[in-house]
């Protein structure tokens, strides 16, 4: 952030984390950040060239784009080439000397991402008929990746691409259900570099394109203080409440998700703040670290601005859709993510009698508000997306508002050096997209070419006897496994191309995929997306909640059991998106969207209770249990279960509230 000093100058906040805290945080728990620091000239080489690279992207999204063979590859090359000079190839390694076999694979990402740029004349007439030269070219082009994602992304996604390559080439040896007749290394490597299908494929296409332009904005939010101010908002708003530092984190780290796409950085940008003041409070630190945790992730499924994943989605689909026909679709169900995540910590601080934070603990509330207007390059871009600009230019739009908003923010410093800073930033944080996504293409065009994802769909309804439910039980946990070691984008790539079309295939059986009603294709995108996301705090492998226990204290796996709780509703939405599209408001009347939200709240408000154990008084298991299925079946999108639940829900509230005043022993909290 870049002021370590909040607006809250209280002892609500003195044991926040510094800084210099917050880096190695990130650096142990997000690989993205674990980046050299390099000294002398090689500094100025870096700052310079990721300048140069911001520059080529905003000069492509304001005159227009190169031709895609060229605008891809020297995006991949740009992100390659800063990589191996940013990333080291181990963690012990040092971080503020360049070896020199970086270098030459510097050297020779520059090569290869110049090389369609000097022969695309050739290489397009050529019709696919490789020269020698062309042949390693691209060889070196997938080893440069996969590597590059390795340093970047973490090591299980080069693995999964690298096996994805390996079954194009071993297809006629695999099982009967799986195999095909095989690929040659000259074809897949023309495929994987020489086409539009492979690297240079749909992903890398949109990080060239939108999430750049995305990461950027991110990028500037931070320069003109917006990030800081998003924390004094939510004090402002939420710190008064029952057990107001938890409801802080809440409400902070959905509006951070418009800056980070990255579950990690949001949990140490939010969490350096909101856990420390949470343990003040009185809540356990395990369950501090697991609200903050569990909310930051949501930030990737709250709109304008959602992960990079979203935009994949866009691309994915096809038909038209847009980028805001997506974010309004994910509106209710990112409402309903948090709304269960604070309906949780509502009544674990009732639970412990926890108050909110003191007068004079709380900012001065009419200082924040007149600075509302921080918020302004968010309202813009969602109001050009709503009017139908181009996502691209409501980004480049967003940025100029960042500019002049930072030039009238008193509380930052602001010029030319911060917006040149603000360039080489968000070309920085692009490098681990771009080869996310790059690997990612690795991975579709495997699935492309040889059929697999068919043939996966296929198998998997077998598998499940044709059940939808099987089926989406099977995708759930195909999504949080993949979500342990892939990154969102990459977990969404593959489960989009193989375990979305079955879910399809189930819920339109008489279509073909592509001619599959609108709102049943994304309810199968939607349910993807979601399990990937959530893998971030689901155990044994959850980063978001680790990177919170490093601030709390706690337990890793405590945190994320908690983590997983406290998102139980991620867990039901994605299933209520299937049964009841009427969340991603596509084809339904106002009156059906609010019975929907209204019964799904009542729904998750029981669940809540049941989780939780305390409402108006410590609640019996028995009267969890009933409260548990209460609130399932008014999440079951069916008229008879919903007024079953209802009625069930009525009477435990009257149960409730009559015998409030016995019973009022609080326990201790979750661990």
């Amino acid at each position: 952030m870049a002021d370590k000093k909040a607006a809250v100058d209280t002892g609500a906040l003195h044991e926040s984390l510094t800084l210099e805290q917050q880096k190695e945080l990130l650096e142990k728990y997000d690989l993205e950040s674990n980046q050299r620091n390099p000294q002398n000239i090689m500094k100025h080489f870096i700052y310079f060239g990721l300048l140069a690279f911001t520059l080529f992207q905003v000069y492509t999204a304001i005159f227009g784009q190169f031709p895609a063979q060229i605008q891809r590859t020297v995006h991949i090359g740009f992100a390659l080439t800063f990589v191996f000079l940013l990333f080291p190839a181990s963690r012990k390694l040092s971080k503020r000397t360049i070896p020199f076999y970086d270098y030459i694979l510097a050297a020779i990402a520059i090569f290869v991402g110049s090389y369609w740029v000097i022969n695309y004349d050739r290489l397009v007439q050529s019709l696919g008929q490789l020269q020698t030269m062309d042949f390693y070219v691209g060889l070196l082009a997938i080893i440069l990746v996969l590597e590059g994602a390795r340093r970047a992304v973490g090591l299980p996604i080069a693995i999964i691409a690298g096996l994805f390559l390996l079954y194009a080439f071993y297809g006629p040896y695999m099982p009967d259900f799986m195999a095909h007749r095989g690929q040659s290394l000259d074809s897949i490597v023309n495929l994987m570099f020489f086409s539009t299908d492979g690297i240079l494929g749909t992903p890398l296409a949109v990080s060239s394109t939108f999430i750049f332009a995305f990461l950027l904005f991110g990028a500037f939010l931070v320069k003109t203080g917006v990030g800081e101010y998003f924390n004094d908002l939510a004090i402002s708003v939420a710190g008064k409440l029952v057990g107001g530092p938890a409801k802080v984190a809440i409400f902070s780290s959905a509006l951070q998700g418009t800056i980070s796409g990255s579950s990690v950085a949001n949990v140490v940008t939010s969490g350096s703040y909101t856990i420390p003041m949470m343990k003040r409070l009185g809540y356990n630190k395990n369950f501090a670290g697991a609200v903050e945790a569990s909310a930051s992730t949501g930030g990737q499924l709250m709109p304008p601005i959602m992960g990079a994943a979203a935009f994949l989605m866009v691309e994915f689909i096809g038909r038209g859709v847009t980028y805001w026909d997506i974010a309004k679709a994910a509106a209710i169900p990112a409402i309903l993510y948090f709304t269960g995540i604070w309906i949780m910590t509502h009544f674990e601080a009732k639970r412990l009698g926890l108050r909110g934070l003191k007068d004079e603990e709380m900012p001065d509330r009419s200082k924040v508000f007149k600075k509302i207007y921080l918020l302004i390059p968010i309202v813009l871009i969602i109001i050009l997306m709503m009017s139908g600009v181009p996502v691209i230019h409501a980004a480049l739009y967003g940025i100029i508002s960042c500019i002049v908003v930072g030039f009238i923010n008193p509380d930052v410093k602001f010029g030319f050096k911060e917006i040149i800073d603000g360039m080489v930033d968000g070309a920085r944080s692009a490098l681990a997209v771009a080869a996310a996504t790059a690997c990612a293409g690795i991975i579709v065009g495997v699935v492309v070419k040889t059929g697999l994802g068919l043939s996966l769909a296929n198998s998997l309804v077998k598998l499940a006897g044709g059940s939808i439910l099987l089926t989406l039980f099977f995708v759930m946990i195909a999504s949080l496994i993949l979500g342990m070691g892939a990154p969102t984008t990459a977990n969404y790539v593959i489960t989009s191309t193989i375990a979305a079309p079955a879910i399809i295939a189930l819920l339109a059986p008489d279509v073909p995929a592509s001619a599959a009603p609108l709102v049943i294709v994304l309810s199968a995108h939607f349910f993807v997306f979601y399990f990937g996301i959530i893998a971030d705090i689901t155990p044994p492998v959850a980063l978001a909640a680790f990177a919170a226990s490093g601030i709390s204290g706690g337990d890793p796996i405590r945190t994320g059991v908690n983590s997983a709780k406290l998102a139980i509703a991620a867990f039901i939405i994605p299933y209520m998106i299937i049964f009841s599209p009427a969340l991603l408001m596509i084809d339904v009347t106002v009156w059906q969207i609010l019975w929907v939200v209204f019964t799904a709240i009542m729904g998750m408000i029981a669940i809540g209770v049941g989780v939780i154990g305390y409402w108006y008084r410590p609640v019996s298991w028995i009267e969890r249990i009933v409260l548990l299925g209460a609130g399932l079946a008014m999440i079951y999108p069916e008229s008879l279960s919903d007024t079953i639940g209802l009625i069930v829900f009525g009477v435990m509230f009257v149960i409730q509230y009559t015998t409030r005043n016995k019973g009022n022993g609080s326990k201790v909290a979750i661990s």
